[in-house]
């Protein structure tokens, strides 16, 4: 009896560690390519092919966001560029949402901004600057609605797409169960184009970045991790320049798995859509 007893304390304290092994496995599948990509930054600044004012050790880019942090300069210029970035987003993310359920649900919003979101999509979103810039002026303004309009489209596209696919036996179901429009739009148009739209506002957040960053610079705002990065360049502080981009990217990062990851695990993995 006492074997028996001690065999399923066993065998239960196995199944309790095994959770917390995968948890730690997978920490470290994640971390092993930036520790491969730190030790060749390491080991090419070192060797001296780049002079060190151009090609920074990670201790010197790490003193120099320690010494940015401290002093508060780079929490400010952080904070301008997030809400600049949400606002912009924020703004993308209804009105591409909206337009590409339009498009995919009538047959005349297509053909109206099918033609415009085609030609507009593909032309760089530096290229809208100076437009924005004359039409805006200088400052926040011009910097919020032109990365609203960049990253709009590939959340347009995407949502016409997801529309697109939604899967006819799913609406002739709804439809001989008795569910009206407005019943078939949110039980079956939305969640069914969901993984799209998803995908969409994944892009678009990419793209609201790259023009951030830009037009940070060209729209003389004063604080910004993108004018934060383009003033450094001037000086050669590549130290503060690496600092910013090692910054965006951790918010990027953040945003993908605060943000994006757990409403996709709440809505369409918890459905059984896509899986995890």
């Amino acid at each position: 009896m006492s074997d028996v007893v001690a065999n399923a304390s066993t065998l239960a304290a196995t199944r309790s560690a095994a959770p917390e092994n995968a948890y730690w496995r997978v920490w470290l599948r994640n971390l092993f390519p930036f520790f491969v990509v730190g030790v060749m930054w390491e080991v090419t600044a070192h060797a001296g092919i780049f002079p060190p004012r151009l090609f920074p050790t990670l201790e010197v880019v790490g003193e120099a966001f320690v010494r940015l942090t401290v002093s508060g300069i780079l929490p400010h210029h952080v904070l301008d560029t997030v809400m600049r970035l949400l606002s912009g987003f924020a703004l993308a993310a209804i009105a591409g949402v909206a337009i590409g359920i339009a498009m995919g649900r009538s047959r005349l919003a297509e053909d109206i901004f099918l033609p415009l979101v085609s030609i507009g999509a593909p032309i760089p979103g530096l290229a809208y600057a100076p437009l924005f810039l004359l039409w805006f002026g200088l400052g926040n303004k011009s910097a919020v609605l032109l990365v609203a309009f960049v990253s709009a489209f590939p959340i347009i596209f995407n949502t016409w797409t997801g529309v697109k696919a939604v899967k006819e036996i799913w609406v002739r179901s709804a439809l001989a169960m008795g569910a009206d429009n407005r019943r078939l739009f949110h039980k079956v148009i939305v969640p069914g184009a969901l993984p799209y739209i998803l995908t969409g506002l994944r892009l678009g957040l990419a793209q609201a970045w790259r023009i951030l960053v830009g037009i940070e610079m060209l729209a003389a705002v004063p604080w910004g991790l993108g004018w934060m990065i383009f003033g450094a360049r001037e000086f050669l502080n590549t130290d503060v320049m690496l600092a910013g981009i090692v910054v965006i990217g951790v918010l990027g990062l953040a945003l993908e798995k605060l943000v994006f990851q757990r409403l996709e695990h709440f809505t369409v993995v918890r459905w059984g859509m896509i899986t995890s």
